[in-house]
């Protein structure tokens, strides 16, 4: 009896979550110079297409100018079995949302994949964990129809314990919870 009645109160909140992109709140006060180093990747959403894999670690910094700017590094597959890790470059432009930036990003080899997303910080304390959302497609209802999202943790290891029910939480409010897998990080990239 219980477990229907923990079925039912699951199905009434996704019911009533409102999953229209633009309501989702990003990180308030955002910081980005205390946002800015090295992110491990350690769950994700992905998006249609190619895409990072696993042993992703992302360098974001601050530039004299102001700028973030970014590099990341992950392994692929490509053309159906060629393993690689794939050497990543990004710039972000500023929007009136600290915390909500378009991100222009190209891959070293011209094989890779370019583009213009969102790249928004759902949540970070920028010592342990940070959540990135993005969305690549609008319905014509407000919600998603191509999402990608990152659980980033400052360590390679994962997300310290005290920090998953903030994340979990995090998940739900961008309507992507149960959607992520766990990324490995098993050194393939430092040595390729």
């Amino acid at each position: 009896m219980l477990w229907y009645v923990v079925v039912l109160c699951l199905l009434a909140v996704s019911w009533a979550q409102d999953c229209q992109v633009a309501n989702f709140q990003v990180m308030q006060n955002f910081n980005k110079t205390r946002y800015a180093g090295t992110w491990y990747a350690v769950a994700k959403k992905d998006p249609e297409g190619l895409f990072l894999i696993d042993n992703i670690v992302a360098k974001f910094t601050i530039e004299e100018d102001g700028k973030m700017t970014a590099t990341a590094k992950g392994r692929v597959i490509i053309l159906n079995n060629w393993e690689m890790c794939a050497d990543m470059l990004a710039t972000f432009e500023e929007t009136p949302d600290p915390a909500k930036f378009r991100m222009n990003y190209w891959g070293v080899a011209s094989y890779l994949q370019t583009g213009n997303d969102d790249h928004w910080v759902i949540d970070t304390d920028y010592d342990n964990y940070a959540i990135h959302y993005s969305c690549r497609l609008l319905d014509s209802d407000g919600t998603c129809l191509d999402s990608y999202s990152f659980i980033f943790s400052r360590h390679a290891t994962g997300l310290r314990m005290e920090d998953q029910p903030t994340v979990t939480h995090k998940k739900m409010d961008v309507c992507l919870l149960g959607k992520y897998r766990r990324v490995a990080h098993n050194g393939f990239c430092e040595t390729s």
